[in-house]
C-alpha cells in the first residue's frame, strides 16, 4: 500500500489529512482481518517518529521512508523527492527479502511511485485517486487551489500504468470518463466504508456530557480540513442568517489549528475568524482544533447536523460516519455528497455556495425534532450497506481479479 503525501496514523484535521487516511487506515486493518498483510509506505514527516511502526494490527507494518526533509511540505513541492521514497522503498524491501502480490496506490504520487515498482517486482496496481486535479481545478477559489500541469500530467500517466482504477461513485467514473478519457474497463466503482464497531448512535445525552454541552444546547458539527474548497464560508454565512431568525443553535468546527500548541492559524483559518467576528458570531462559533478518531462519534451523535459544505468532494467519508451515528448531514449537491446522501430522507442536499438555502434546511432539522429524529435513524440504517467487512470483500474480489 502506497500513501506517499500522508500517513495512515495522522490525527484528522490537518492540512493534509482527512478520508483518505482513514481509508488507507481502515482498508489496512480490515485486510489484516482476513489474513492478508500489509505494508503502507509512507514518506516520513517527523524524525522523531520510529521508521516502522505496527499500529494497525495483525502483522501489517506502516513504514516511514525518508524523502527529502523529514517535515511536512506542499504538495508541489513533495513530487520532486519521489524518486528517492520509490529507492527508500526498495531499499526497504530488499534489505528484509520482501515481495508482494500487488501494489495498492492512493493519490497521484503514490501511482507515480507505483510505476516503477510494479516494473521492478512484476506485479499489478491497483490505484484509487481519491481527488482529482481537473476536478479540483473546476471550482477553485483561489490560486493556491488551482492545480499544475505537473499533477494533470501525473494523473494521465497513472491512469495509463494501472491495472483498475478504483472510483468512490459513479460521479468519479464519469469525471475519469469525461475528462480524463479513461479506459472504462480498467474502472470499477467501489465506495469507502465505515467502521460500523466504532461510529454508531451514541445517546444524545451522554454524547454531550462526553464534550461538554449542556443537554439543551443544538448544535452544528463541521469536521474537515480547513480550506476554500471545503465551503466553511459558506456555513458561516448560514449562522448569521439563522441568528437574524433569532434561532438558537450553536456550531463546532473541528480541523486545522486555531492558534494552539504555540502555531499560528492558517491563511483560511484567520480569514473564517474575521467573519464570524464580522458578523457577531462569536457567541456561536468554535473552532476546536484537530480530534482524535476516537472522540468524534461523541461530537456526530451530539450535533442535530452534520454540515458538509464543500465545493467538491469525491466521496465525503465525514457525511458517513456521521449518519453511522444517526446523525443528519445537509451537504453541498456536489460529487459524491450528492451520491451518498438521500436528499430528504438521511438529510438535505442543497445548492453549492447557497447560505440561505443551506440555513433554510438546518432551520428545518433544528426547529422539527421529529424530522431530525426520523433521518437520523433512516441515516443509520442506510449506513449499514457501507461496512468495511462488504467493502473489503469486494476490494479483495479485485485483488484476486488482477493477480489472476
Amino acid at each position: 500500500m502506497l500513501s506517499y503525501h500522508t500517513c495512515p496514523l495522522a490525527t484528522l484535521g490537518g492540512k493534509d489529512t482527512g478520508g483518505m487516511n482513514v481509508y488507507v487506515r481502515e482498508l489496512t486493518r480490515h485486510l489484516g482481518k482476513v489474513g492478508v498483510h500489509v505494508d503502507v509506505f509512507t514518506r516520513s514527516q517527523d524524525e522523531h517518529v520510529p521508521y516502522v511502526l505496527h499500529d494497525l494490527g495483525y502483522g501489517n507494518r506502516v513504514v516511514h521512508v525518508s524523502a527529502g526533509p523529514e517535515v511536512p511540505l506542499p504538495k508541489w513541492e513533495l513530487a520532486k523527492f519521489l524518486p528517492e521514497f520509490t529507492q527508500g522503498i526498495q531499499t526497504f524491501t530488499e534489505s528484509k527479502g520482501l515481495t508482494y502480490d500487488l501494489i495498492h496506490s492512493h493519490y497521484w504520487m503514490s501511482g507515480i511511485t507505483a510505476e516503477e515498482l510494479k516494473q521492478e517486482w512484476n506485479v499489478p496496481v491497483i490505484h484509487m485517486f481519491h481527488t482529482l486535479g481537473l476536478m479540483k481545478q473546476r471550482v477553485a477559489r483561489v490560486p493556491d487551489e488551482a492545480e499544475g500541469d505537473y499533477r494533470l500530467n501525473g494523473e494521465h500517466r497513472v491512469l495509463e500504468i494501472a491495472d483498475r482504477i478504483v472510483a468512490a461513485t459513479p460521479a468519479e467514473l464519469a469525471q475519469l470518463q469525461w475528462l480524463y478519457k479513461a479506459d472504462s474497463k480498467k474502472i470499477v466503482v467501489i465506495s469507502p466504508g465505515v467502521d460500523l464497531s466504532h461510529f454508531y448512535p451514541i445517546p444524545e445525552d451522554e454524547a454531550k456530557e462526553y464534550i461538554g454541552v449542556a443537554p439543551c444546547e443544538q448544535v452544528l458539527l463541521y469536521v474537515g480540513r480547513i480550506e476554500p474548497l471545503k465551503g466553511i464560508d459558506t456555513l458561516i454565512e448560514a449562522l448569521a442568517i439563522l441568528r437574524q431568525a433569532d434561532i438558537k443553535v450553536s456550531l463546532s468546527v473541528i480541523g486545522g489549528n486555531p492558534e494552539s500548541e504555540g502555531e499560528t492559524p492558517g491563511v483560511e483559518m484567520r480569514r473564517l475568524q474575521d467573519m464570524r467576528e464580522k458578523y457577531g458570531l462569536k457567541d456561536m462559533i468554535t473552532f476546536i482544533g484537530k480530534r482524535s478518531q476516537d472522540s468524534l462519534p461523541y461530537y456526530y451523535s451530539s450535533a442535530v447536523a452534520v454540515v458538509v459544505p464543500s465545493h467538491y468532494e469525491s466521496f465525503g467519508m465525514v457525511a458517513l460516519e456521521a449518519m453511522a451515528c444517526g446523525t443528519p448531514v445537509v451537504a453541498s449537491q456536489v460529487g459524491g455528497l450528492a451520491f451518498l446522501v438521500q436528499d430528504g430522507k438521511t438529510g438535505f442536499t442543497v445548492p453549492v455556495d447557497e447560505p440561505l438555502a443551506l440555513a433554510e434546511r438546518l432551520k428545518q432539522l433544528i426547529q422539527n425534532p421529529e424530522l431530525h429524529a426520523q433521518m437520523g435513524r433512516q441515516a443509520a440504517v442506510f449506513a449499514q450497506d457501507y461496512g468495511w467487512e462488504k467493502i473489503r470483500d469486494r476490494i479483495l474480489k479485485i485483488y484476486a481479479d488482477v493477480i489472476q
